[in-house]
């Protein structure tokens, strides 16, 4: 590009993020006369591009491997073909961030959501009761993602008694440890101000069930009615999926949106390292165990069992941390040989104190 093409692509990019990094980034496809853009959005082999020219439709067929974690998605920047019929996506630049969730099917494939997100917002209806485990495991992945969580409680004017939102607020915080928590009501307005300043000025993603006003919170943020809204059913607070595709917006006060259906499912993939940031004062507890590979069972000198026992930890905490260690465990093991040796050892191991229990109540008797 010339340096004037240079400086218009820099103004009408800004609002989608664009930076000198990425521009440094794409600095080897301007010389074969490619240009940048975002993807806003996906559709079967297709993406709209938002372009220095305005947005443009392409093809991904250039960019479409084996490995669907390398597929383009929205928030990826790309270098597109300056012109022809169709236009043609040739790659995306390296990804900062990425969230990955796996996908339904018994293959062992992951599905990725989103790129280059900033802030990856969880929606929390309040008008339903609060499913703290499913926070957790939205948390797990927004935080192996690399973007920073924030929780988002909607609906709060469906909770009139300030005292009761506050102990749900409370609940919610102790679920997410270094995790901002917001209450919002798109209804009246409030908290919308703390939540646009918190999320401005980059990327970030809206997750949420179908029902946790996900749309409506994007339509406030936007600030024109661009999502779609329906009722959720009186009996469980369920919506239908008013948003189908990730879409990405631009933001009237400075960063972008990007809006995702809702999740039913919500898998983990290779996010362990999500796991323990989601439950840092159990992995901060197990630093001072006595033993390095204590299982927090009967070991001697446990300190998460100390913490148990004081009241420090709750048992539901610890048993969803098992749970979401266990099955992403079982998500890696099926293309990892060492995780599938290790699991096996794990059972041996487990049968074999087992069998010495028993042998010394016999014993004893």
């Amino acid at each position: 590009m010339t340096s004037s093409a240079f400086a218009d692509a820099f103004t009408a990019l800004a609002p989608y993020g664009w930076d000198g990094a990425w521009a440094d980034e794409f600095a080897p496809y301007d010389t074969e006369g490619l240009l940048p853009g975002r993807v806003v959005r996906v559709d079967r082999g297709q993406c709209d591009v938002v372009t220095a020219d305005g947005t443009v439709r392409a093809d991904t067929a250039f960019v479409t491997p084996h490995d669907p974690l390398r597929v383009v998605c929205t928030g990826d920047w790309v270098a597109l073909e300056a012109d022809g019929s169709p236009r043609y996506v040739r790659a995306y630049l390296p990804r900062r961030t990425a969230f990955v969730r796996s996908t339904s099917s018994k293959r062992s494939e992951g599905q990725i959501l989103a790129a280059n997100v900033d802030h990856a917002i969880v929606a929390v209806s309040l008008a339903v009761e609060l499913d703290l485990g499913r926070v957790e495991r939205f948390l797990a992945l927004a935080w192996e993602s690399g973007a920073q969580p924030v929780v988002v409680l909607t609906k709060a004017d469906l909770v009139p008694d300030p005292v009761a939102l506050a102990y749900l607020v409370q609940d919610v915080e102790t679920t997410a440890p270094g995790v901002t928590v917001l209450t919002v009501s798109a209804h009246d307005g409030e908290g919308l101000d703390v939540l646009a300043a918190t999320v401005g000025g980059g990327t970030s993603v809206l997750l949420g069930q179908s029902g946790a006003g996900k749309s409506t919170l994007a339509n406030a943020l936007l600030g024109v009615d661009v999502m779609d809204v329906q009722a959720t059913r009186d009996a469980d607070g369920k919506g239908r999926h008013t948003t189908t595709t990730r879409n990405l917006l631009p933001l009237p006060g400075g960063g972008a949106l990007i809006d995702t259906p809702g999740l039913r499912g919500v898998g983990l993939w290779d996010a362990e390292g999500g796991v323990g940031q989601t439950f840092s004062e159990i992995e901060s507890l197990a630093e001072r165990c006595r033993f390095h590979d204590c299982a927090h069972e009967v070991e001697p000198g446990c300190a998460v069992r100390s913490a148990l026992e004081s009241g420090e930890l709750s048992q539901r905490r610890l048993d969803s941390y098992r749970k979401l260690l266990r099955e992403n465990q079982r998500i890696v093991a099926k293309t990892d040989a060492r995780v599938r040796a290790e699991i096996r050892k794990e059972w041996k191991r487990k049968g074999a104190a087992g069998r010495a229990a028993m042998e010394f109540k016999r014993g004893g008797r």
